[in-house]
């Protein structure tokens, strides 16, 4: 298992889509959360850097800022995984639309339409482990506004794969808007 945390830790880092101490991910074990530590490096993480709380976040001292979204994600939606990501892709379009709608054919076929969740002070923020699993039983990866992304799945390479394709379905649309009008 820690294995896992140190190969998508490393994934998401390499991608692009978290920067040298930002973003978390996690897992649901029976009645465990393991969760990476508040302020570890994803794309270089130590064993010590893989923590276990309760569901009820017992435990949770060292935890990552956004263990009450993960705890309240694993109470309302079927999932064994949680990643969340900062796609800059991703996070500059949902500071201009309120929802991203893929163009691309992957982005299509996996994601449809991600909803973008607007609440002031997102970090850690109640308001959004109130709110984000709602959103995440109808689509697997959501997006803070200004913030980042929660996706959900099976376990961590699922979540990865939602993380991946909702940034470059992002960067697709990015693009398409910068050369939109060049051309005849």
């Amino acid at each position: 298992m820690i294995e896992q945390f140190k190969k998508f830790g490393r994934l998401l880092f390499e991608s692009g889509v978290i920067s040298s101490h930002g973003g978390n991910m996690s897992l649901k074990l029976g009645d465990t959360v393991v969760i990476t530590r508040r302020n570890s490096m994803l794309g270089d993480l130590n064993d010590g850097d893989i923590i276990s709380v309760g569901e009820d976040g017992t435990g949770s001292e060292a935890a990552s800022r956004e263990l009450s979204v993960h705890l309240s994600i694993y109470r309302e939606v079927d999932c064994r995984a949680v990643v969340h990501a900062h796609p800059p892709y991703a996070v500059a379009l949902s500071l201009m639309v309120d929802k991203i709608v893929p163009v691309d054919a992957e982005g299509s076929y996996y994601l449809k339409e991600i909803p973008i969740l607007d609440v002031e002070r997102s970090i850690g923020s109640e308001k959004v482990a109130a709110k984000i699993p709602g959103l995440l039983k109808e689509c697997p990866v959501v997006v803070v506004k200004g913030h980042g992304s929660f996706a959900v799945g099976n376990d961590l390479e699922e979540a990865f794969r939602l993380t991946s394709s909702l940034e470059f379905s992002s960067r697709i649309l990015w693009l398409c808007g910068v050369f939109k009008g060049r051309g005849d």
